[in-house]
């Protein structure tokens, strides 16, 4: 039911402040994460750079990853912000910033302040969500679109046929999916599109299905007000691209990467209920109370909407040959509505069970030791890693355990203080946001550093290295997949063998296989960290002077 809500108290704002506050901690502490961010960073770079911000490259090949409106965004950043990995991560936190604070707005007048505070809980606090709102990626931006669409498409369905309401709700709806268009492609149509289309084919309701469906799809203005904003860059692409264009975005990273598994990212039809529940983390509990409640859930029509677009998210993502973690994301907004609603009920049957709840406090408590422990334990035995660059990188000399696992049981500490300290003065709801915050705290604030710099501080320090020899010789890495060493580079890093007067980033354990595979003779090795060397390249072709058992020619 929609009811008009109270007046937003100041303690929303505070709330929002803080939330923002905690989402900004240390931003730029982390290097760049390869080979993600460490991409589109670098395209980025070269878009600004190049002056050309009609489409993007990495080491001046054109890439086809992902349309334009994440680089215009980055590239603008660092124009206003400078080239650092603040301005380059600040679009994507603003954007998730924007994603909780549309489902806290969302639910608010529909279920109350409670509702909305665990709504934006689990959404801003859960490990999917705390991770890739800081990542130098697309995703947080395309999930606020699919957020604010999804939001209005169930406005659009809500009021009444033909109302200026339901145009309104739609045309917003057109303007989200038009943006979305312009930061990742077709999935931005596909997953609100569906939601709507599940809801109006399975619920029933005192409005026809046919009038339902020629409101949602007959509505001329929303769909001028879509193309209007995404096609003018695709048709340019076209024009200046043509089938290169069709065949790298449209056909490789869409098509394909439905169809069969793309860059080795595959897995079973059980991949994403497996994955969902350590997305969601610490809020893992919920899921269970969620589907206790699924049934009575679901004859709810808000409920309903919310179920079919979250479950059509996992069925269409399960059912593709490329399996990645952050595809699951696309359906947490309505899983965090959904779970935020149940953590908030009061009614007998409605309210989560005294042994869950047990278990959701505890979680939230020991999060912070647990994903510290887990840590740990890995880089004990960096040796076992099956991926030959990150045991190489993890496997050297390990900072001192001690802060970072002190760090983990100060969360702890502070999250169970608000758990328990506040009791009678704060509702359950509130009390388990505030203990959630402690762990995105540390989060943040000290495990997100630690790993990055674990893997990417050699190649960022490499690239600085490069940077201050004379001449500033071109680069090339050789063997490896870095993009980041490019931006910390500050110009384009190919990925090829080195020539005469280059330098090259390349894994310690394989120059001597690179250099004998490539004719070289030995390079000139200018520094090395944590398994990762800087050659120079003096001589292209190796030369074998002929010894006394040599035959005479």
């Amino acid at each position: 039911m929609h009811r008009t809500p109270e007046p937003l108290a100041p303690r929303w704002l505070v709330w929002a402040l803080l939330l923002l506050g905690a989402m900004l901690l240390r931003l730029g502490a982390a290097p760049l994460l390869d080979v993600d961010e460490g991409a589109f960073g670098e395209a980025s770079r070269e878009m600004l750079a190049g002056g050309d911000w009609s489409r993007t490259t990495l080491n001046g090949e054109p890439r086809w990853d992902k349309p334009i409106l994440i680089y215009w965004l980055q590239a603008g950043a660092m124009a206003l912000l400078g080239q650092q990995e603040f301005a380059l991560r600040l679009p994507s936190v603003l954007a998730a910033w924007g994603w909780v604070l549309a489902t806290v707005m969302f639910a608010r007048p529909r279920w109350g302040d409670a509702a909305a505070l665990g709504a934006g809980a689990v959404l801003a606090s859960g490990l999917g969500v705390a991770l890739i709102g800081r990542a130098a990626t697309a995703d947080a931006l395309l999930n606020l679109w699919l957020a604010l669409a999804g939001l209005d498409l169930w406005r659009h369905l809500e009021a009444a046929p033909g109302s200026a309401a339901a145009r309104q709700a739609l045309r917003r709806t057109a303007l989200w999916i038009g943006l979305g268009l312009l930061t990742k492609g077709p999935i931005a149509l596909i997953v609100p599109g569906a939601a709507a289309l599940v809801f109006v084919a399975l619920h029933r309701g005192p409005v026809p299905t046919g009038t339902r469906l020629r409101g949602l799809l007959g509505d001329g203005a929303a769909w001028a007000l879509m193309l209007a904003v995404a096609l003018p860059w695709y048709a340019l692409m076209l024009v200046q691209h043509g089938q290169a264009f069709i065949d790298g975005f449209l056909v490789r990273h869409n098509l394909s990467r439905y169809q069969g598994t793309l860059e080795g990212h595959g897995g079973s039809l059980g991949y994403y209920l497996l994955v969902l529940p350590l997305l969601m983390l610490p809020w893992a509990p919920l899921l269970v109370q969620l589907l206790r409640r699924a049934r009575a859930l679901w004859r709810e029509p808000l409920a309903g909407y919310l179920l079919g677009w979250a479950g059509f998210v996992i069925v269409f993502f399960s059912l593709s040959g490329t399996k990645l973690p952050h595809y699951a994301l696309y359906g947490l907004t309505p899983l965090a509505l959904l779970t935020g609603r149940l953590l908030a009920a009061e009614a007998p049957g409605e309210a989560l069970p005294g042994a869950l709840l047990r278990l959701q406090q505890a979680l939230l408590m020991l999060l912070a030791p647990l994903l510290a422990g887990a840590t740990l334990a890995l880089q004990a035995r960096a040796e076992h890693i099956a991926d030959p660059l990150y045991r190489t990188l993890l496997a050297a000399p390990t900072p001192e355990p001690g802060p970072l696992a002190a760090g983990a049981l100060l969360a702890a500490a502070a999250a169970a203080l608000c758990l328990t300290g506040a009791r009678g003065r704060l509702s359950e709801t509130a009390r388990l946001s505030a203990a959630a915050l402690c762990g995105l705290l540390w989060i943040h604030g000290q495990l997100s550093p630690w790993w990055s710099e674990r893997l990417q501080g050699p190649v960022r320090d490499l690239a600085r290295q490069a940077q201050l020899q004379p001449g500033a010789p071109a680069a090339v890495q050789w063997g490896l997949h870095l993009p980041s060493f490019a931006f910390h580079l500050d110009r384009q890093a190919p990925r090829r063998a080195p020539r005469p007067g280059e330098l090259a980033l390349v894994r310690a354990d394989q120059l001597a296989r690179l250099t004998e595979e490539a004719g070289l003779a030995a390079p000139v090795r200018l520094a090395e960290r944590n398994g990762l060397v800087l050659v120079l390249v003096l001589v292209l072709v190796q030369v074998r002077m002929p010894t006394e058992g040599d035959a005479p020619r």
